[in-house]
């Protein structure tokens, strides 16, 4: 594999978007639609979410998202192209959104994943996510992570 870039992206480039309906696809066949917390891509828009992807060269292999809140970040809309797993990619897409947030002042970063993502329950802990309790408008679910990182 050859080195990669992660930039600012619109959700809107069709690399982007191809990555973000791959991820909603997969989150759809995998929980019910009460359970699905990802964001459009019109909402990935808004101004105080900041997305980001992994590129090589014209190939967007994986994306993320910051989504700036009160008084934390929270990490949205992360997903690696199944052909582009198993290369760190997800692990420097985490390391740079918290780099970002970090930036901007924030203190703390929170997220929500999906109770049978292992793999990505593996990527957040080798971060330093720990387990948290239900925050800002999530309810509680059996389907449902929370996690947190002081940053």
């Amino acid at each position: 594999m050859s080195d990669f870039a992660i930039r600012p992206t619109d959700p809107r480039t069709p690399q982007a978007t191809a990555l973000l309906e791959a991820s909603h696809a997969l989150m759809q066949s995998l929980f019910d639609a009460e359970d699905n917390h990802y964001l459009e891509i019109s909402e990935l828009c808004q101004d105080h979410i900041h997305f980001f992807a992994a590129w090589d060269e014209d190939d967007a292999l994986g994306c993320i998202a910051l989504a700036v809140m009160a008084d934390y970040g929270e990490v949205k809309s992360m997903f690696v192209s199944p052909a582009a797993r198993g290369k760190s990619i997800g692990a420097a897409l985490l390391t740079h959104l918290e780099a970002a947030a970090a930036a901007m002042g924030l203190k703390d970063l929170k997220l929500e994943t999906g109770n049978t993502l292992y793999d990505a329950h593996r990527l957040y802990e080798r971060a330093g996510f720990q387990r948290c309790s239900v925050f800002g408008d999530y309810a509680e679910s059996p389907a449902s992570i929370f996690m947190q990182k002081s940053i």
